[in-house]
């Protein structure tokens, strides 16, 4: 754990069931190898992650089981261990790159930078070789100018237990990339000859695993598993077929036939999925005996993709799985890996890990003080614009920074999408890495001015009454899941993205000492309540369930109107450059007739959705009063 970091105090509730073929599942890290600092729940760093693999394929030997390790992308985006340098992941790709993954694939996070994109080719990829799998994902070699696959398309490989699998890396259908890469549609990758080939390998197949940054939910409209799992599936009517997703942020299990599920593993390094398998003839794995066994035939679900648009296995299966979704804190890594909360659970290469996240964090100076937080803010556990939520407080923020002194008296209306905020703010400390935290995007703001305010008091109603603005931080309002969060009956904290099936978590908060795994807690604690294809027994650790409440697509924040109440006859109309032709959409809707050429810069461009926080930050006074000591909240008392 890194200095200042509380350890959770929620036990899980039981040991996990192995199985002859094991998998810990990670996606959607976005750079949070450093642990949530502020949150128990989910304190564990990297080092802690490495030392619970160790542990974990330690046991799976002396079991004599198959044990993989899966990662399904996006590395960047989230915290300021990825983000404060250039390109992101200069500096926390070489930590995470410490988990000697078996089967990785790439997130659409690695592909909207082209100066990312080449990191990922030129050096990540490169670290785990062909196992590093993007079947539809090709970057132009600078060398020859050329397209090539940044990974594998895929790999064949036999488990040290005798499962023969044929695995693929499939992306879903992105098109936000940078011009140097190509993402192969998936309604064309199945009808390459390659691939065709793959799926009728001349050599046996006991499982195909596919992997992919890709909801794993098929009737998700995001989705392209459906269409791979029906190009394998007419192919090969009886083969196991493995799905492990991502990019939805959400704990999740759904089946598909009785000789296929897919599992999806959260975001941030809060959740880690454990998924095993049993019912092998092929495998000289045996179920252990000293451990729970899957038991669960697999079974579609009215609720699930039951709707006859995709072939199914035709005959009886033995095959039996078990899925757990593990909070991702220390007492559950030992709990799962030694049994115990002893220093035995430490390894010499978890230690240098740790150690390493530190010194990567002084480099880049992410605890820099800004001011103190006097409160936790969430993103939607709040009613919008109500005490607790975020969104009050920005509305606050950009009126008082986002100025350009040569216009101070011009009234202004601010618009921005509410996709750029990513995570709550938590009460304490507000330093450099937070701002990632809260904001990692670099979007700029623009403005037109003079516009009637008969027009520009209508574009944001109009902005709201339309489609979402796509982001790179994909939102609920994507996909076809409601989000839940949570708070305590007095405090809102960090609300999660989650699904349709109810999937829910929320936080802990700060307090105690660094390194201490405090006294166990029998009482539930806000969090994950998920439900999925299996039931409702997956979480890993029991929480109580947390409310949430949908926000709009974007926020509006006034400066400089008359002070007497009336409102002004002009404004200057400022936005963010991500959504300036949907304000110019909007603003013809209501007889305004301006274009691009209309539309400059109203600060710099270095100053961002990044920055206007930090610097209310630093003028407010109510997060000036209590620097360089700012309070924290009570881990585990009244926020969690």
């Amino acid at each position: 754990m890194q200095p200042g970091a509380t350890g959770a105090t929620s036990v899980p509730r039981g040991p996990l069931s192995w199985g002859q073929f094991n998998v810990l599942h990670t996606t959607d890290t976005h750079g949070w190898l450093e642990s949530h600092l502020k949150q128990s729940t989910y304190s564990a760093d990297w080092g802690d992650y490495v030392s619970f693999v160790k542990h974990m394929r330690q046991m799976a030997t002396n079991m004599s089981v198959d044990l993989l390790l899966i990662d399904t992308g996006d590395l960047h985006d989230g915290t300021g261990l990825s983000d404060a340098t250039s390109p992101d992941g200069l500096l926390s790709n070489p930590v995470f790159e410490n988990v000697n993954y078996d089967l990785l694939t790439i997130g659409n996070h690695e592909l909207y930078v082209t100066e990312v994109a080449y990191e990922t080719f030129n050096n990540f990829s490169k670290i785990y070789g062909d196992r590093y799998l993007t079947s539809n994902v090709q970057i132009i070699n600078p060398s020859t100018g050329q397209f090539e696959y940044i990974g594998q398309r895929y790999k064949y490989f036999t488990t040290a237990h005798g499962l023969r699998i044929m695995s693929f890396g499939v992306l879903y259908d992105f098109t936000g990339n940078s011009n140097v890469s190509k993402i192969i549609k998936a309604t064309d990758l199945v009808q390459e000859q390659w691939f065709k080939n793959a799926v009728n390998f001349d050599q046996p197949i006991d499982m195909f695993v596919v992997l992919g940054h890709n909801p794993a939910r098929p009737t998700n409209d995001a989705s392209t598993f459906g269409t791979i799992f029906t190009a394998i599936r007419t192919v090969r009517p009886d083969t196991p077929i493995q799905i492990f997703g991502g990019h939805t942020h959400v704990r999740d299990f759904v089946v598909y036939d009785d000789k296929s599920t897919g599992l999806e593993s959260g975001r941030y390094c809060e959740t880690l999925g454990w998924f095993s398998m049993s019912g092998f003839n092929q495998s000289t794995a045996k179920n252990p005996s000293n451990y729970p066994n899957p038991t669960q035939p697999a079974v579609p679900v009215a609720s699930g993709i039951v709707n006859g648009s995709y072939p199914t296995s035709k005959t009886p299966s033995s095959l039996r799985y078990s899925r757990r979704y593990l909070d991702w804190n220390r007492l559950t890594f030992a709990y799962h890996s030694t049994g115990s909360q002893s220093a035995t659970f430490n390894t010499q290469k978890g230690n240098v890990v740790t150690d390493d996240i530190t010194a990567v964090r002084q480099q880049l100076n992410l605890s820099s003080l800004y001011g103190c937080a006097p409160q936790t803010w969430c993103a939607s556990c709040a009613p919008f614009l109500s005490e607790n939520n975020i969104y009050s407080l920005l509305a606050t923020a950009l009126s008082a920074t986002v100025v350009n002194q040569t216009r101070v008296d011009n009234a202004r209306i601010i618009i921005i999408n509410s996709g750029s905020v990513r995570y709550d703010l938590i009460e304490g400390p507000f330093t450099y890495d937070d701002s990632f935290i809260v904001s990692p995007f670099d979007d700029a703001f623009q403005f037109i001015p003079d516009v009637p305010y008969s027009e520009a008091s209508q574009v944001l109603s109009i902005l709201n009454a339309g489609p979402l603005e796509k982001k790179r931080d994909l939102t609920t309002r994507d996909f076809t899941f409601t989000p839940l969060t949570g708070m305590d009956t007095d405090m809102c904290v960090n609300p999660p993205v989650t699904h349709h099936n109810n999937a829910r978590r929320a936080r802990s908060a700060l307090g105690g000492s660094p390194g201490v795994i405090r006294r166990q807690n029998t009482d539930l604690t806000p969090g994950y309540t998920t439900s999925d294809d299996f039931g409702d027994d997956g979480d890993d650790t029991a929480h109580s369930s947390i409310p949430y409440y949908d926000q709009p697509n974007d926020l509006q924040a006034n400066a400089s109107f008359p002070t007497d109440g009336s409102n002004p006859s002009t404004v200057d109309l400022i936005f963010l450059d991500f959504i300036a032709s949907d304000v110019i959409s909007a603003l013809s809707q209501v007889g305004g007739n301006y274009t691009m050429a209309d539309v400059s810069y109203y600060l710099p461009k270095t100053f961002t959705t990044n920055s206007y926080l930090p610097l209310y930050a630093k003028s407010a006074s109510a997060w000036q009063k209590n620097v360089p000591n700012c309070p924290v909240a009570v881990a585990n008392s009244t926020i969690n």
